[in-house]
């Protein structure tokens, strides 16, 4: 190579290097908040529930969720107790997506949103499950509320999370 070409190149990888670390990091820092595990966890649990999937949902709660299931859902099926929440006019379940979340010690509270095909697609079903760590690589469900119409005033996140009246919660 032209030792009169390698200084400029040389030059544009100084530039060129620390530009891309930058945009590495920030993806990184400001990146989509679903990706974490936990919230991963929070949106697979309620698909499965929602789709009858018993083995799937089972798989991703806590033994004290578990119990709860047991004593108290028909049948002791998670998907049972689910399926006693939805009215008949909402339709078919469609999809529950990651909406938001927030820290509350090593766990997580999040806030999912699901579509069904009759008359809650838009404002969406609001859906809340707390998800607490079981190892340093797993998550597991811990606690649920919600289902209700996203346009209801008790449909936040914090209303969900923290009242001990909140609609269809477990335990």
């Amino acid at each position: 190579m032209n030792p009169s070409y390698r200084r400029p190149l040389i030059s544009g990888l100084l530039i060129l290097l620390p530009v891309i670390f930058v945009l590495i990091a920030l993806t990184v820092l400001l990146g989509p908040q679903q990706t974490h595990p936990a919230f991963a966890v929070a949106v697979d649990f309620t698909n499965a529930v929602a789709t009858d999937d018993h083995d799937r949902a089972v798989s991703l709660m806590s033994a004290d969720l578990l119990a709860f299931v047991v004593d108290n859902c028909p049948e002791g099926v998670v998907s049972a107790c689910i399926d006693d929440y939805i009215p008949a006019e909402w339709g078919a379940f469609q999809s529950a997506i990651f909406r938001r979340a927030v820290p509350n010690g090593d766990a997580w509270d999040v806030l999912l949103i699901a579509t069904y095909e009759l008359g809650q697609g838009f404002s969406g079903v609001c859906i809340y499950n707390r998800v607490e760590p079981t190892t340093e690589e797993g998550w597991q469900v811990t606690r649920w509320s919600g289902f209700i119409s996203c346009d209801e005033a008790n449909a936040g996140l914090d209303a969900l999370a923290s009242d001990p009246d909140a609609p269809n919660h477990a335990p």
